[in-house]
């Protein structure tokens, strides 16, 4: 009779040492984050403050190109979440039923040209550019700054003062095209190109110095869009990650690395 008596204990003592185990688990657990390139730095900042504020638990980044990240995702890389620098990627994502949950818009971006601080190609102004001979580095279409970087100077050919065929001419400089915002970034700074395209926030205080910058105006600038979502599979941490980014916290230390807020001030 004692032994059945502790067999129909066993059960609910068992329950009870996984319920209080249960918090020690999760704790240990790790958020695998998949980020565009451009998030680098406000998100291992983020990371970091998450960190803190869940004892035990690990961020982990995996940052590239947004066509790079949604292609290993599908191919079934581990990640809980994914921050695109485009809606386009997320929503391959989703239609590849990769995602766990409706995506949100965390931030935007604007782009800027750049060129080496010794302006090599003699650089003064946008329509620069078009002029036969420089040297540009571009990211490749398929990744978000690059298909931005075309549509602005689409745009910019409509600019009386500019060529018709601006964007053909400036094109035919193009000597480079890479597979992330910081490759482009990288060519600029190492004087490896006159001028390339970037995201404003991956001018940061490290390449600074080595650079100029010249404004694309807004009516001709397309904004960047940055969505995240939890990934289908993800552990239960990554809605709680997505949810950070989305809290007053997590929009100022995006600010202060320079992003725009992910609606347009009214």
């Amino acid at each position: 009779m004692p032994h059945r008596s502790r067999a129909r204990r066993l059960p609910g003592l068992l329950a009870a040492f996984l319920l209080a185990l249960a918090p020690a688990l999760r704790a240990q657990q790790t958020v695998t984050v998949f980020a565009a390139a451009s998030l680098t730095e406000a998100f291992t900042t983020l990371g970091k403050v998450f960190e803190q504020q869940h004892p035990g638990v690990t961020v982990s980044f995996n940052f590239a190109g947004s066509q790079v990240l949604a292609t290993q995702i599908q191919q079934g890389a581990r990640a809980d979440v994914f921050a695109s620098a485009d809606e386009r990627w997320m929503r391959y994502a989703g239609d590849k039923n990769l995602l766990d949950g409706t995506p949100a818009i965390f931030a935007r971006n604007r782009l800027v040209l750049i060129t080496p601080r010794t302006n090599p190609g003699g650089i003064e102004k946008l329509e620069d550019l078009a002029r036969s001979g420089l040297k540009l580095v571009l990211a490749g279409r398929q990744v978000p700054v690059g298909a931005y970087s075309r549509e602005a100077l689409t745009r910019l050919a409509a600019v009386p003062g500019f060529p018709r065929n601006y964007d053909r001419l400036v094109l035919a400089n193009l000597v480079s095209e890479e597979e992330n915002v910081r490759a482009v970034a990288a060519k600029v700074q190492l004087r490896e190109a006159d001028a390339g395209i970037v995201y404003r926030t991956d001018v940061t205080d490290a390449v600074r110095p080595q650079l100029r910058l010249l404004e694309i105006p807004d009516p001709y600038n397309p904004i960047a869009a940055y969505p995240i979502a939890p990934v289908k599979g993800g552990n239960a941490l990554a809605r709680d990650f997505v949810a950070f980014v989305l809290t007053a916290e997590g929009q100022g230390i995006l600010a202060r690395r320079g992003f725009l807020p992910p609606a347009p001030a009214s």
